[in-house]
């Protein structure tokens, strides 16, 4: 199958790509470029062997021509992005990927695997969330994967099977690396510091996935038979992964030696949720999830050890969505919509302390 997979330069894209190589598939990737700069290490995969250096918001139908599949990674990435301005992210997130959707079934794209969150279900008591569960979302970034989703199923048909996968929350060792998600920002500062020192008590329920088994996932979906993905909702995950935060830090304590964990009073973040994720182990055909949240760890603890992490790189841009963001904002290299500055001056520095991400 010939793939196009945008978002190819982030976290779960450079994983995604090499691993559909691996499986087979003629692999095209997409990216704008925003964290191109972070390299944590060389895993030794095999890299695109054809790109498209493009904003999303500016493919045309001719870019996508010829493609049998499209995975829909690319969108501004994650929660405290999308709460520092709603407004950009919800024209790139929701309207830029819709906008996509329709594009490739012009282009005669019959298949449309967008990348979702179990983050839509945002809230609520301790029942298991399942893909009939209703959504409550709790941020910008949230409320956009659940218009994407309400949005891109109108346009299936008999030419267009879309498939929307809601990942549990990522982590895992990846070349380009995030440390602004759970797990591996506590291992990162386990690493670094020998302290886990959380502000909160840590009772909010998060369900955990590797990068790998959400790759997994994508193939799986691109494999499958026609009736049994076209336009349907999966949960990707383990139902065993759900965990409350504070247990999150515990296993990664546990995997680092001489780890010290401490825990604050109840912090303000509201969202909590668990996810049952029986659906897509028991109708996807070839998915199960291979990793743990203690497997992951581990594979931090070596990584780390193996490039001798150092704290200065543990907390460098381009490894936060929201610092590498501000930072080609102050530069003067992406203006206040998100886009390149293509004739080389330099944007106003400063202009983007009261508009692009601080509305």
């Amino acid at each position: 199958m010939k793939v196009l997979v945008t978002g190819t330069d982030g976290y779960i894209g450079s994983v995604l790509g090499p691993y559909l190589i691996q499986k087979g598939h003629s692999v095209t990737g997409l990216d704008t470029g925003f964290y191109r700069a972070g390299w944590l290490f060389n895993n030794g995969e095999k890299v695109y062997p054809s790109y498209i250096n493009k904003d999303l918001r500016e493919i045309e139908v001719e870019d996508l021509e010829g493609f049998d599949a499209v995975v829909h990674l690319a969108e501004l990435s994650n929660d405290p992005l999308g709460k520092l301005n709603p407004d950009i992210t919800y024209k790139i997130n929701h309207k830029g990927s819709v906008r996509i959707a329709k594009l490739c079934k012009q282009a005669g794209i019959e298949r449309f695997v967008y990348a979702s969150s179990c983050s839509v279900y945002g809230a609520g008591n301790s029942d298991y969330k399942t893909e009939e569960s209703e959504v409550n979302p709790q941020t910008a970034y949230a409320e956009c994967k659940t218009r994407v989703e309400r949005d891109v199923s109108k346009l299936a048909d008999d030419t267009f099977s879309p498939t929307f996968l809601r990942n549990a929350t990522a982590y895992g060792a990846s070349p380009r690396m995030r440390f602004d998600i759970v797990l591996n920002n506590l291992s990162g500062l386990a690493w670094t510091t020998g302290v886990i020192e959380m502000i909160s008590d840590g009772m909010p329920w998060r369900p955990l996935v590797h990068i790998r088994d959400i790759s997994k996932a994508f193939w799986c979906a691109l494999e499958a038979p026609r009736e049994i993905i076209h336009n349907q909702v999966f949960n990707v995950g383990d139902t065993e992964e759900n965990f409350r935060v504070r247990e999150i830090a515990e296993i990664v304590g546990a995997a680092f030696p001489g780890c010290k964990t401490t825990f604050g009073d109840s912090g303000g973040d509201n969202r909590s949720y668990r996810v049952s994720f029986d659906k897509i182990n028991s109708q996807l055909p070839g998915f199960s999830c291979e990793y743990n949240a203690e497997k992951g760890a581990q594979e931090l603890y070596k990584v780390f050890n193996q490039i001798d992490l150092d704290e200065e790189t543990f907390n460098a841009k381009p490894y936060t969505r929201l610092k590498q963001l501000k930072f080609l904002l102050s530069t003067g290299q992406l203006n206040d919509d998100l886009y390149w500055i293509k004739d080389g001056i330099p944007a106003n520095k400063t202009k983007y302390t009261e508009s692009a991400l601080a509305k």
